[in-house]
């Protein structure tokens, strides 16, 4: 176990693999940890390899306020710049993918990887259990159970959250980037799953619209963990575009 301390907060992460290929950073989805990235790490060490948990998730401690996602995206890059990594490979699966898309946007990388990773703001009707429970809070009396109703409005995600990241989550979900992907420059590999429900395989292609050097590569039938539905295939397409590059 490796910690990095930023802005006050113990981040946990490990590297391993080899100390002179080319470094690969992976980044899980909220709600994750790097366990969930180490089936890619373990298959790709001929590089450099450095999974982090992010803060809030896994062994790293909760943000002390409520972090923005280009906090996210700065808490990596100076973990990175701790270590001595330079123009890094990024790889990241849905909020994983969302804070690479940002760092992609501010910093020098080599390549990208996305992995079903919001970037725009999704608006949805409300259902009718949503209705009627905001309906009742607007009742005398009610206005004290707001967070009791935000547990049974919320996604399971949101639910399981502690306060803070709750508000982390929030603003997360309601945090558009379409305009910091336009200026990413670097080669981009878009891995997707044509069944994802948490983000539709049309964000894929308006993705590949938006970054001029990037391809989609659809696995049919799968959802939103594509890459791991097809771990293997994953692999092999990695390995490829990371090619030889040296460190």
């Amino acid at each position: 176990m490796n910690v990095f301390e930023y802005k006050g907060v113990k981040v946990n992460y490990v590297r391993y693999g080899n100390p002179e290929g080319q470094s690969l950073v992976l980044l899980h989805g909220w709600g994750q940890n790097i366990q969930m990235m180490k089936p890619l790490g373990d298959a790709l060490q001929k590089n450099d390899v450095i999974i982090v948990d992010f803060p809030g998730h896994g062994a790293s401690e909760e943000p002390k306020e409520v972090w923005t996602l280009e906090d996210f995206a700065d808490m990596v890059h100076e973990l990175l710049e701790s270590l001595g990594v330079k123009n890094p490979i990024l790889a990241g699966h849905s909020f994983g993918g969302k804070v690479s898309l940002i760092y992609a946007s501010k910093y020098p990388i080599k390549k990208l990887v996305l992995f079903g990773s919001p970037f725009k703001v999704k608006i949805k009707k409300p259902t009718v259990k949503m209705r009627v429970l905001k309906g009742l809070k607007k009742l005398p009396g009610m206005d004290k159970i707001g967070e009791a109703m935000k547990k049974h409005i919320g996604s399971t995600d949101y639910r399981n959250a502690s306060p803070i990241m709750r508000q982390i989550m929030t603003l997360h979900v309601n945090t558009d980037i379409t305009d910091l992907v336009s200026k990413i420059k670097c080669p981009t590999l878009i891995i997707w799953g044509d069944r994802d429900e948490a983000v539709p395989i049309e964000d894929a292609y308006e993705l590949e619209s938006l970054i001029p050097d990037s391809a989609v590569i659809k696995y049919e039938g799968c959802t939103h963990y594509a890459y791991l539905e097809r771990l293997n295939q994953t692999i092999s397409i990695m390995n490829n575009f990371i090619g030889e590059d040296e460190k």
